[in-house]
């Protein structure tokens, strides 16, 4: 997508958190080319199966191709073999096509996917040169340093639901005071047995008294 002559960048802050049985995803709703505040209601976090999610940040084109193929990847493997596709199977292949485009046309992106299957809940982290790592909290894009020491002073693996889905808005949250590409609002999305829920809180407007 282009704005002006530039290419709007999601210059972000997407949190993921594994706990108990769910993923807990979140990502801020602004999107900037260069300076400009491009959208203020952008959706960073995009549903790919029944459940599995994907937080962008980098380029939106880029990674609205990504998302594209892998629904594809997702559909065509339930079509063919007549099953969801493993969280950790569909990471594999997103991992191989950047890895495949890097010398030639890289995706400018770093992603997190997030979901349940019937091994549990998994959190994979995967840039640009196509690295994947499992974790059990990241965050990725422009804010993530300050999402990361939130995350790092407070996560716990015995944190419940409620706690788990206050610390990411909390991260995400933190990141936006720190961050002018990052802001507007949180998207949260919880991933679980059965479970796939999205909610919306937006940021309250200061008003100043005169």
């Amino acid at each position: 997508m282009v704005l002006s002559g530039k290419k709007i960048v999601s210059k972000t802050t997407t949190v993921g958190i594994v706990v108990g049985d769910y993923v807990v995803l979140a990502a801020d709703k602004r999107a900037t080319a260069g300076s400009l505040v491009a959208h203020k209601r952008v959706k960073k976090i995009i549903r790919i199966d029944d459940y599995i999610a994907m937080t962008i940040s980098g380029l939106v084109a880029d990674a609205e191709i990504i998302a594209e193929q892998a629904r594809f990847i997702a559909r065509k493997y339930k079509l063919e073999l007549g099953r969801p596709i493993k969280v950790s199977a569909l990471a594999s292949n997103l991992s191989i096509i950047l890895n495949a485009y890097l010398r030639m046309s890289p995706y400018i992106v770093q992603l997190l996917l997030g979901g349940y299957d019937d091994n549990g809940p998994h959190l994979f982290y995967i840039d640009l040169f196509g690295s994947l790592s499992e974790e059990k909290y990241m965050a990725t894009g422009s804010g993530s340093p300050t999402a990361f020491g939130v995350l790092e002073e407070e996560y716990r693996s015995d944190l419940s639901l409620d706690e788990a889905k206050e610390l990411a808005f909390k991260a995400v949250s933190a990141a936006t005071k720190r961050d002018g590409f990052s802001g507007e609002g949180v998207d949260i999305v919880v991933i679980g047995p059965n479970t796939y829920v999205e909610e919306t809180k937006l940021f309250k407007r200061s008003i100043i008294a005169k």
